[in-house]
């Protein structure tokens, strides 16, 4: 019998991806459960594995090529004598099952489930599937045998416990070879002009027509979407001498200004809980978890929102370890579905650029964005017409307008501003 292997949905928003790498060839012996291929998601690269044990007798769609969610990119036949069987099925462009559709995207939870029978989990003794066998990338196992590091060894930090290159390159005391994403999320205070390279397109030919990669069409499919939904802004601004101050104190214990302000965004929106809400239809849902996600660019062009979940519950330190973590797997596209999928509400952060102030648009399926310029000195005058300088940000609230009003957001506003102004010091207990 023939088999075919179909472009799995690796999350709720996938209509296609790209494959990254065949880890069998054509001929080779597939046993059941075992990765067969290696598929490029919008967020994220994950295995493939076949349902089936056999033979992978053709290959339909070749490494760096796409395919529809649903589509057959390749044949496993049972036998050997089926092998020709499947090329002449491949030949005639006659599929042996019926594609799922690509409609019946599965929640961005159990997205991951589809990729393998059953999800991949990591081991006390290294990372495995329950039976054994280690789960690595194919690249993971190349560099593991190049530098002589024993994958059983290691615990993998990809999804589900796989084990991936960056593992075998920290258990070898090698750098990294994986390209570096600038998070738009460092202080406000701001940086370097060299921050701002950092994102530039690498290896451009001016006058070029460069096609784009999964990613990028992935943005463009949500902002496309995005212009479906009313939306109004805000403006605030917001005094940052008192925020300057807890972040020199607590920086030096590993405390980013990224997670300060997740959690003083997370702390507030308890108050508002229709500011963490989200449009459905003909209703507000109102979430039952606060997860702030933090806009990320990447060098190759689009962007990734690491989700900090249930920010309001944890401690700034946690926060802090936790977002340093996601934006290191973001890097390596090691992010599960979920952890960049679930968020209820989205920072995005200029100010490290100098940028005074923007207005950023509306992910979809949340009710509000947070847009934030850099802080700089300005003067100003107290209640009792006192000149002074006092440091300011200025940030800007995109929300929502079928759930969220002017008068909701402007309060929303209110509090975050009087938490950064004169209490940040709780953001530690």
């Amino acid at each position: 019998m023939i088999h075919d292997i179909f472009m799995p949905a690796l999350s709720s928003t996938m209509t296609e991806g790209k494959i990254v790498e065949w880890v069998k060839s054509p001929g080779d012996k597939v046993e059941k459960g075992e990765t067969v291929v290696v598929v490029e998601s919008d967020k994220a690269d994950m295995d493939v594995e076949s349902f089936n044990a056999g033979y992978l007798a053709v290959i339909l769609v070749e490494a760096g090529q796409e395919a529809p969610v649903g589509n057959a990119i390749a044949y496993v036949a049972e036998t050997e004598a089926e092998i020709a069987e499947a090329k002449k099925r491949a030949a005639s462009g006659q599929a042996s099952a019926p594609a799922p559709t690509p409609a019946a995207a599965p929640k961005p939870e159990t997205a991951a489930a589809i990729v393998t029978e059953t999800a991949t989990a990591a081991t006390s003794n290294g990372s495995g599937n329950g039976n054994g066998r280690i789960i690595a990338s194919p690249r993971a196992k190349k560099l593991a045998k190049q530098f002589s590091v024993d994958l059983k060894n290691l615990q993998g930090t990809g999804p589900y416990g796989r084990i991936v290159a960056l593992d075998v390159e920290q258990a070898a005391g090698q750098p990294s070879t994986k390209t570096v994403a600038t998070p738009l999320t460092t202080p406000v205070v701001a940086a370097a002009p060299t921050a701002i390279a950092a994102t530039a397109p690498v290896n451009i030919t001016p006058g070029e027509t460069v096609p784009l990669n999964t990613l990028q069409k992935a943005v463009v499919q949500n902002m496309m979407t995005s212009l479906t939904v009313p939306v109004f802004h805000v403006s605030y601004t917001i005094g940052t001498d008192a925020l300057d101050k807890l972040y020199k104190q607590i920086k030096p214990k590993g405390v980013t200004m990224t997670a300060i302000l997740a959690k003083a965004v997370a702390v507030t929106l308890r108050k508002h809980p229709v500011v963490n809400a989200s449009y459905v239809p003909d209703a507000t849902k109102y979430n039952s978890e606060i997860n702030i996600a933090v806009a990320v660019a990447m060098p190759d062009g689009g962007l990734i929102t690491p989700v900090l979940r249930n920010a309001d519950q944890m401690d700034i330190y946690s926060l802090s370890r936790s977002w340093k973590d996601l934006v290191n797997r973001s890097r390596a596209k090691q992010l599960k579905p979920e952890e960049y999928s679930t968020g209820t509400f989205t920072l995005s952060n200029l100010g490290m650029f100098g940028v005074d102030n923007f207005d950023a648009i509306l992910p979809p399926g949340q009710g509000s964005i947070l847009a934030i310029g850099s802080a700089a000195p300005q003067v100003v005058a107290n209640d009792a017409g006192m000149m002074g300088v006092r440091r300011q940000m200025k940030v800007n609230i995109t929300s929502d307008h079928r759930i969220i009003y002017g008068a909701q957001a402007a309060a929303f506003l209110q509090d975050l501003a009087k938490l950064i102004e004169t209490d940040p010091q709780s953001l530690t207990l």
